[in-house]
């Protein structure tokens, strides 16, 4: 691909508009983040330098030497290491800039000279750091998903000419139904006021939550207030209309962003359920188990037969390459034409849905015919069906069978059997699992991505098929059967030898 896209550089709009520019990224440590960066740094040559924010660890204290032995040792580099190592390497030692910082503390952390230099050298800043855990404590959630974005506005407005591309999700949505466009999002839920310029004033309601988190940590301490916190932001995600509180801090964040970025280059980029490459950087490239995978090993496992869902229900997923090329292609636009808002969702449900019905299909289909082909997913042929009921039917079921299993295993444990029953862990699981991803399988919404397709459209020709973004392109037979569960297979379960770029280094200085 390189050849083609230094032949067809001046053509392209992306290429033209990323020339010598400074990218800063947040959230490279993570899955989304991974594969922006090795797309940027395999398909825009001439970038200018791509500068990340990283917090440093135990290990590696320093922004350099995690990024060095977390990242750059990453599976996600394999196709760049093989196309040119040479080329790779000279690249992430002249060009990567590695910044030591937290995005939730003020000025990331860093001293005022350091944070207004990083600020005056980049033209735009991609955040894609989030917690992504479900349910998150309130008050972390808060921090990272909401409160941690005065700081990127206070960077943004040291440099008015900076484009900011912030990564949320469709599930902004929240509880909402319907057709879901790519607009502000209302909230479902108790009433939030709404600004004349469309976004809604969230000031009031942060600092009630931070009160209640005050009241809560007076309370109480260790595992309960753990406990007590995530109780707290669930009850409060579902008091405004969010199933999670995920979901409900990254709507919060829109709109302090929508307010105090107000007529400034800002770009919101909604993925929908992100999960394996559908091409690039390899299909079926993964990192870790994702939200549907959960799931899906559960049943590969035999763990899991009865799950909440609606089977005429449209499940959006999205592989993670098309959500990396709709974050590179807004971030063009944004750099040619700033000064303007921008929503785009990166979805599958308007233009080739697959409903929940089908997701479950092809699995038990290749997990009966193909399963072998999975060793680390499959230990064994699954002999159970996987069946999706309507909630109330569930809850009934599994609380039914819940309650004498329960009895039967303390009787057990009265006569010196320790052994939990094997089948109550599994209801255990069935019940986790669905309080957590329960929202998530009876869809009665359909995301739109109209806006990210005519952005595509403008952009033409060449950009639509170097950065393709429009789901309409994947085959779900061939994505979930052979590209996804092989990328399972292959990158989130089995454990790999991780390639060294510091002994790749001293092989070739010994040679």
């Amino acid at each position: 691909m390189t050849n083609q896209l230094q032949t067809a550089e001046s053509s392209s709009t992306v290429l033209e508009q990323l020339r010598g520019k400074h990218v800063l990224i947040t959230g490279t440590t993570g899955f989304l983040g991974k594969v922006v960066l090795e797309k940027i740094i395999r398909a825009v040559p001439d970038i200018g330098g791509i500068h990340l924010l990283i917090r440093g660890n135990k290990r590696h204290p320093n922004a350099r030497d995690r990024f060095l032995h977390e990242i750059a040792t990453s599976s996600v580099f394999e196709r760049l290491r093989k196309d040119d190592n040479e080329a790779f390497e000279s690249f992430i030692e002249e060009r990567v800039h590695c910044v030591t910082g937290e995005v939730t503390e003020p000025r990331f952390g860093l001293p005022v000279e350091r944070f207004s230099a990083l600020a005056n050298r980049v033209d735009a800043f991609i955040n894609s750091a989030a917690s992504v855990n479900f349910r998150e404590e309130l008050d972390k959630a808060l921090a990272i998903n909401t409160l941690c974005l005065n700081n990127v506005v206070q960077l943004a407005r040291q440099n008015r000419e900076m484009a900011v591309i912030q990564v949320s999700t469709c599930y902004v949505n929240g509880k909402n139904s319907g057709q879901v466009t790519e607009s502000v999002i209302k909230p479902a839920g108790d009433d939030i006021p709404r600004s004349t310029s469309g976004h809604y004033e969230i000031d009031e309601l942060v600092r009630l939550l931070e009160d209640k988190i005050a009241d809560v940590r007076s309370r109480y301490s260790g595992k309960v207030l753990e406990k007590k916190l995530v109780d707290l932001g669930i009850e409060e995600a579902n008091r405004y209309g969010w199933s999670d509180t995920y979901t409900f801090t990254k709507w919060l964040g829109e709109q302090l962003l929508m307010k105090a970025l107000e007529g400034r280059a800002l770009t919101i980029v909604r993925p929908s359920i992100i999960e394996s490459a559908l091409e690039e950087p390899a299909p079926g490239w993964i990192e870790g188990v994702k939200v549907a995978d959960a799931i899906i090993l559960a049943y590969a496992r035999e763990k899991v037969t009865l799950f909440p869902g609606k089977r005429s229900g449209v499940i959006d997923v999205i592989p993670v390459d098309l959500v990396a090329n709709a974050i590179i292609l807004s971030l063009a636009e944004a750099l040619a034409e700033p000064a303007r808002r921008r929503v785009y969702q990166c979805c599958s449900g308007s233009s080739n849905p697959i409903t929940l019905g089908e997701f479950i299909d092809h699995l038990m289909a290749e997990s009966r015919s193909n399963f072998a082909a999975y060793d680390q997913l499959f230990y064994r042929q699954p002999t159970k069906p996987f069946i999706a009921v309507n909630r109330k039917l569930f809850d009934v079921v599994v609380g039914g069978l819940r309650v004498p299993l329960s009895m039967t295993s303390r009787v057990l444990k009265l006569l010196g059997q320790d052994r939990e029953l094997k089948t109550l862990r599994n209801l255990d699981t069935s019940r986790s699992l669905a309080t957590i991803f329960g929202f998530y399988t009876a869809p009665d919404y359909i995301f739109r991505n109209d806006e990210l397709k005519a952005l595509a459209s403008r952009m033409g020709e060449l950009d639509r098929l170097l950065f393709p973004v429009d789901a309409a392109q994947i085959d779900w037979s061939v994505y979930l059967r052979k590209i996804h569960l092989a990328g399972l297979n292959q990158y989130a379960l089995k454990e790999r030898k991780l390639y060294s770029l510091r002994s790749a280094k001293a092989r070739k200085k010994a040679a």
